[in-house]
C-alpha cells in the first residue's frame, strides 16, 4: 500500500518510534500524551506539540494570511482587510515589518508619522478577533527594495549583512528593539493577540555542512543575538523561523538539540506552483515545474521537527508578477482550483498551521518595489490589489471556515495514503484520525495530482457504526477537474455526530444549543450523509429537492440525488443539515457574536446571500448584520430564536421566519452611480532643466562626487566613486552631471540600477543615447558617440546621465551599488562630477508622512510639483496624450474632484497607455504618492489601483505624471481613471484621510 509519500506505513511507524525513543516518548501510545507539550519556559499561554499549537489550553488550527501594512499605508484600509480575513474563517493573519520604511537614516526610527504606526494592526486584530503572526525582519525579502533593509545600510559601511558583525548589529538595534518593545504590549501573554514572533526570514544558514551537522558559528551567533534582543524587549511568546526550503533544515530544536540560535518552533516556506507569473523562472528546489503537482512535506516534518506542529509560516497564496510578466498577473494559474487542491493537500499531510503568502498583496508605491517586480504586488492573492474578493477568496474561505470548526483536526495521526481507499484507482485518499475521539478526515485527490479529469468513486471508511463504502445507496463522490475533497467521519456537532458525509463540511453552529451543519458539494452532484442518534429525518418545508431517508446503523442516512441551490433537512434529535451547492456555499458566512479568534460555535450565526458579511451583533431582538452587497440580495440567517428582526448596515429589514426557523429578508439593490471626473485639463512644465549646459547645479540638491574609495564590496571601474548611496541618495530617480574640457568623441558608460532599470545621456543638451531596459539585466553598458552632439572644444562640456533606479537587489545583492560603475571619455578625462537625488538626501526628511521611500530625485519631486498645494498657475496647458517630441522629461499636473457617497466601498484605478513610442518611462503621482511606474518597453502592466485615503474620496486630488522619452520620437501617454467596483458596505471608503496628504512647503525651493 502506498503511504506517506512513497514509504510504507510500517517504515513510517519505525521512523516515528525511533524519533520518539530518542526524545523519551512512549512509542506504544501515539496520542497527545505520547508527545511532549512544550512551552518557551517563560509562560504557558502558547504551547505546542507534535500535533498543533495551544492557546490558553485550547488547541488551535492556525489558518493565516499575509498582508504588508507598508504597501497599503492607510490605517482605515487595514481594517477593511482584516475584516475580510476574519470573515473568511481565518484564525490569524501575518505581516512583515520593513526596516527601510521606518528608518530614513542611521539615527532615525519612525513608528509614528503618517501610517507608520504598525501597532494599529494589533488594535484592529484585537477588535476583529484574529491572532497575529508578527515578522519584524530585519530582513524580509518580500520582493521589496533591498529586501526591507534601509538603503543607507547598503553602502558596505556596515560590513556583511545578516551576520554578527558588530557594525550591522549596532545599526539594527534601534529598529529591532523598538519593534519588539511596541509588539510586546500586544502579546497573547499580555491580553493581546500576537501569537508568535518570527526571527529573521528564510535564513537557512545554520550549517556549514548539513550532512555532518557542522554549524555556522556566525549564523548561530546572529540568530541568538536577535532572539536575545527580542526577549530583552518583552517578547515572551514562542519564537519561530521559516526555512526557505526543505534542503536547509535550520533552527529546529528537534533536528539539532542544543544548537546556538534554535527557535522554539521551526517552520517551512513552500511555493509548489511557480512563484512567478513568468513560467520561465520556474526552476529550483522543487525541480521541474508541473502544474498542479503537489509536493511531499510529511517526511520533512518527521525528520526536522517531529515534536512540533507541521507549520508553514509561508505557503503559496499566489505568484508575483515580474518585469515583463503578463498584464494583470497570472490568476488563471493559481486561482480557485489551486486553492482547493493545494491547501487541502496540506491538511492531508497533517499541517495544522499555515499562513498564505500573500492574502492581500497590495501595490508597490514609491521606492517600495524591488527589481524583481513591476509596480503591482497583486500576487494573484485571494483579496486582489483593488481589495475585491472573488472565487479564489471564496474557495479559500470555504476551507478556512471548515478548519475553524473542525476541532478534531488539531490532533490527528496519518494512517495511510492510497488509492485502496477508493473504488477508482485514479483517486487516492489520505486518512487522518484523531486518536482521542476516533474522528477521521479522508482527504481525496487524483492519484496523479496534476490530472484534471472528472472522476467518480466510492470511499471506504471506518466509522463508529462500522466499516462502510460510501455512498451506501445511490450516487457517487466526484472530483471534477483540479479538485480535492475532505470527507469526514464521526465529526462532532456539539453533543451530536455526523457519522459521515460524501459532501464536505463547510461549517456548523450551535443555534439555541442545537447544531446546524452546512454541507457543500458541486452543482448537480449527489450527497449522502448519516446523522447518528436520529430515528427520522425530513425535508424542511419550503426548501429544495426531495431526499430519501434510511433508518439504519444507529441513525438516519440521507441520500440526495442531485444538489442544486440550498436545501434544509431536519432530524428528530435536533440536528439541522443545510446542503448547498458550491456557488451557494461561496456566499455562506459564519460571523461570530464574540471577538474570540476561536469563534466559538455557540456564538456563531450562519448567513447566506451577501457578497461579504463582516460582523454580527444581537441588540435586544434585532440581529444586526454588517457587510457588503453588489445587487439586491436575499439574506437568510440561522440564529437564536430571540432574534426576531434583521438589520443590514444599520437599516432594519422586513423580516420573515421560515418554517424551519431561519430568518429571511431582502436587501435592496445598490443603485448609486459614481460619476468620475475627466482627465483633460492638464498643466505641463519642463521636468529636466538639468540637461541644459547653463543649468546651475549649485543648489542644495546637488553634492560633489569626489570619493576616491568606497566601503562597498564592489569597487568602481573608474574614479571618482559615482554610487548614489555613497552620497546619501537612494531612491528611484538620480542625476549625474560630469564635466570635461576640450574635445571628446564619445563616452563608455556602465550604469547599474536593477532589473528593468533605464538611463539616458545628454551632452550639452543633445541626446547621445539611452539604455531602454532589460528584464534580466541590472547593468546597462553602452559606448556612446558624440558625433551628433555639440562638443565645445575650447570650453567646458556637461554630460548629464539620468538614471531610473528600480531598487536594490535582494539577499546578499542588497549591497550591489546603484549608479555609475564606470565612465570613460574618448579623448579627454572628466574633471568633476555632481550627483543629485531625493531632496535633502537621507538626512533631511521633508516628508515624514510618506516616509523615506516615497520620492526620488526627479526635478518635480525635489521641488514638490507632485504635492497638493503647489501653485502651477504659471505653467502652460497641455495634455500627456498630446505629448511632446524629442528625448526629454515633462511633468504634467491636474486636479480632479471625487465625491463618493457615504456607506460605499469603491475602488478606482488609473489606466496608462503609450499611444506613441514605447521607449518611455512614466511615473504616476496621486496626492504626492508615486503609484505607478509605467515602462511599456520592459513591462506589460497598464492598470494601477490607488487605495482610498491616498485618493481623497471627498474632495480634490492632485494627479502628477512624469513622462520621460528615451528617444527623439518623444512620448504620448493616454491616462484614464476607471471604476474597479462600487458596492454598498458597512466599511465606507470615504473617511477623513487628510493626515495622509500633507502639502507643499517652501523648503522645496532650496532643491531646484
Amino acid at each position: 500500500m502506498k503511504t506517506l509519500a512513497g514509504i510504507s506505513w510500517l517504515s513510517a511507524l519505525s521512523t516515528f518510534a525511533s524519533l520518539q525513543n530518542s526524545l523519551g516518548v512512549n512509542a506504544q501510545n501515539n496520542t497527545p500524551s505520547a508527545w511532549p507539550l512544550h512551552d518557551n519556559g517563560l509562560n504557558d499561554v502558547v504551547q505546542w506539540d507534535h500535533y498543533s499549537f495551544k492557546v490558553n489550553g485550547k488547541r488551535l488550527f492556525v489558518f493565516s494570511g499575509e498582508i504588508h501594512y507598508w504597501r497599503i499605508p492607510v490605517y482605515e484600509v487595514w481594517e477593511d482587510l482584516l475584516e475580510k480575513i476574519k470573515a473568511a474563517g481565518f484564525t490569524a493573519f501575518a505581516f512583515y515589518g520593513n526596516w527601510g520604511y521606518h528608518s530614513a537614516n542611521n539615527t532615525t526610527v519612525d513608528f509614528e508619522s503618517g501610517a507608520h504606526d504598525f501597532t494599529k494592526l494589533f488594535e484592529i486584530a484585537e477588535r476583529v478577533g484574529l491572532y497575529v503572526i508578527t515578522r519584524p525582519g530585519p530582513y524580509v525579502n518580500a520582493e521589496a527594495n533591498a529586501g526591507g533593509f534601509p538603503l543607507w545600510l547598503t553602502t558596505g559601511a556596515y560590513g556583511e549583512l545578516r551576520n554578527d558583525d558588530p557594525r550591522y548589529l549596532q545599526a539594527l538595534d534601534p529598529y529591532f528593539s523598538k519593534f519588539s518593545e511596541l509588539t510586546s504590549k500586544h502579546l497573547v501573554s499580555n491580553g493581546g493577540t500576537v501569537l508568535v514572533y518570527q526571527i529573521e526570514n528564510e535564513y537557512g544558514e545554520q550549517w556549514e555542512n548539513i550532512d555532518k551537522k557542522i554549524p555556522s558559528d556566525v549564523a548561530g551567533r546572529y540568530m541568538q543575538a536577535l532572539e536575545d534582543s527580542a526577549r530583552a524587549n518583552g517578547i515572551d511568546v514562542p519564537l519561530i523561523h521559516n526555512d526557505p526550503n526543505m534542503n536547509r533544515k535550520s533552527w529546529s530544536r528537534d533536528f539539532a538539540p542544543g544548537a546556538v540560535g534554535n527557535v522554539d518552533v521551526a517552520g517551512l516556506d513552500s511555493y509548489p506552483s511557480c512563484w512567478s507569473c513568468n513560467l520561465d523562472e520556474c526552476t529550483g528546489t522543487n525541480g521541474e515545474y508541473v502544474a498542479y503537482q503537489v509536493i511531499d512535506y510529511y517526511d520533512h516534518f518527521v525528520e526536522t521537527s517531529p515534536t512540533q506542529p507541521s507549520f508553514f509560516p509561508e505557503f503559496q497564496g499566489g505568484s508575483y508578477n515580474p518585469w515583463g510578466g503578463p498584464e494583470g498577473g497570472c490568476p488563471g494559474d493559481i486561482g480557485a482550483d489551486f486553492a482547493n487542491l493545494f491547501y487541502r493537500n496540506l491538511i492531508s499531510q497533517r499541517v495544522t498551521a499555515v499562513s498564505l503568502y500573500m492574502m492581500f498583496g497590495g501595490t508597490n508605491w514609491g521606492a517600495i518595489a524591488a527589481p524583481v517586480t513591476a509596480t503591482s504586488y497583486d500576487y494573484s492573492s485571494p483579496i486582489s490589489e483593488n481589495r475585491r474578493i472573488d472565487n479564489k477568496y471564496y474557495e479559500t474561505k470555504n476551507l478556512a471556515m471548515f478548519t475553524r470548526v473542525a476541532e478534531d483536526l488539531t490532533v490527528t495521526n496519518r494512517l495511510g495514503n492510497s488509492s485502496s481507499y477508493t473504488t477508482n484507482s485514479a483517486v487516492e485518499a489520505s486518512e487522518l484520525r484523531n486518536p482521542l475521539t476516533n474522528a477521521a478526515f479522508y482527504v481525496t485527490i487524483h492519484s496523479e495530482s496534476s490530472s484534471g479529469t472528472k472522476e467518480s468513486f466510492k470511499l471506504r471508511v471506518s466509522t463508529s457504526v462500522g466499516n462502510l463504502t460510501i455512498p451506501q445507496h445511490t450516487g457517487s463522490i466526484v472530483l471534477n477537474g483540479h479538485q480535492s475533497k475532505i470527507l469526514v467521519t464521526d465529526f462532532a456537532l456539539g453533543n451530536h455526530t455526523l457519522t459521515y458525509s460524501t459532501a464536505e463540511v463547510l461549517t456548523y453552529a450551535l443555534i439555541d444549543a442545537k447544531p446546524v451543519v452546512v454541507l457543500s458539494t458541486g452543482v448537480g452532484e449527489s450527497v449522502e450523509f448519516h446523522i447518528k442518534g436520529a430515528t427520522t429525518g425530513a425535508n424542511a418545508v419550503g426548501t429544495g429537492a426531495n431526499a430519501t431517508f434510511h433508518a439504519e446503523a444507529h441513525g438516519v442516512t440521507t441520500n440526495i440525488q442531485q444538489v442544486s441551490g440550498m436545501s434544509v433537512y431536519q432530524f428528530d434529535n435536533g440536528v439541522n443539515v443545510v446542503v448547498a451547492d458550491k456557488p451557494t456555499a461561496y456566499l455562506f458566512w459564519a460571523p461570530n457574536l464574540s471577538n474570540d479568534p476561536f469563534a466559538p460555535v455557540d456564538q456563531s450565526v450562519l448567513v447566506q446571500g451577501p457578497y461579504l458579511v463582516r460582523s454580527v451583533a444581537l441588540e435586544a431582538d434585532i440581529l444586526s448584520l454588517k457587510g457588503d452587497i453588489m445587487n439586491s440580495t436575499t439574506v437568510e440567517v440561522f440564529a437564536c430564536k430571540s432574534a426576531q428582526t434583521l438589520s443590514w448596515n444599520g437599516k432594519e429589514l422586513q423580516t420573515s421566519r421560515t418554517p424551519y426557523g431561519s430568518l429571511k429578508a431582502t436587501v435592496a439593490a445598490f443603485n448609486s452611480t459614481i460619476q468620475l471626473p475627466s482627465l483633460e485639463n492638464w498643466k505641463v512644465n519642463d521636468g529636466l532643466p538639468e540637461k541644459l549646459p547653463e543649468y546651475n547645479d549649485s543648489s542644495a540638491a546637488w553634492v560633489t562626487a569626489d570619493h576616491l574609495t568606497t566601503p562597498n564590496p564592489t569597487k568602481p571601474d573608474t574614479l571618482p566613486v559615482l554610487y548614489v548611496d555613497e552620497y546619501g541618495f537612494h531612491n528611484s530617480f538620480h542625476l549625474f552631471r560630469g564635466y570635461f574640457d576640450g574635445s571628446a568623441t564619445g563616452v563608455k558608460l556602465s550604469v547599474q540600477g536593477g532589473l528593468a532599470f533605464g538611463w539616458t545621456a545628454w551632452l550639452n543638451g543633445d541626446l547621445v543615447g539611452s539604455w531602454l531596459g532589460n528584464t534580466t539585466l541590472g547593468v546597462g553598458n553602452i559606448t556612446l558617440s558624440f558625433a551628433n552632439a555639440t562638443v565645445h572644444e575650447n570650453s567646458t562640456n556637461v554630460l548629464l546621465v539620468a538614471q531610473d533606479n528600480t531598487g536594490h537587489d535582494l539577499r546578499a545583492g542588497a549591497t550591489d551599488p546603484r549608479g555609475i560603475l564606470g565612465a570613460t571619455l574618448k579623448g579627454v578625462n572628466f574633471t568633476s562630477w555632481k550627483i543629485c537625488g531625493e531632496a535633502g538626501g537621507e538626512h533631511t526628511q521633508l516628508d515624514l508622512t510618506r516616509g523615506p521611500l516615497a520620492e526620488g530625485g526627479l526635478t518635480a519631486e525635489r521641488r514638490g510639483w507632485h504635492l497638493p498645494g503647489f501653485n502651477d498657475s504659471a505653467w502652460n496647458s497641455s495634455s500627456p496624450s498630446t505629448g511632446f517630441e524629442g528625448a526629454d522629461i515633462k511633468f504634467y499636473r491636474t486636479t480632479i474632484p471625487l465625491l463618493i457617497p457615504e456607506g460605499v466601498d469603491a475602488s478606482f484605478a488609473f489606466v496608462l497607455n503609450a499611444s506613441g513610442s514605447k521607449a518611455i518611462r512614466v511615473q504616476l503621482f496621486v496626492n504626492g504618492y508615486q503609484y505607478a511606474r509605467f515602462n511599456p518597453y520592459v513591462g506589460n502592466e497598464i492598470k494601477f489601483p490607488v487605495p482610498p485615503g491616498i485618493l481623497n474620496y471627498a474632495g480634490d486630488n492632485v494627479i502628477g505624471l512624469s513622462v520621460w522619452a528615451q528617444s527623439e520620437e518623444g512620448a504620448r501617454v493616454d491616462v484614464e481613471l476607471v471604476t474597479e467596483y462600487a458596492i454598498e458596505s458597512s466599511w465606507s471608503s470615504r473617511f477623513d484621510s487628510e493626515y495622509l496628504r500633507p502639502g507643499w512647503t517652501e523648503e522645496r525651493l532650496a532643491y531646484a
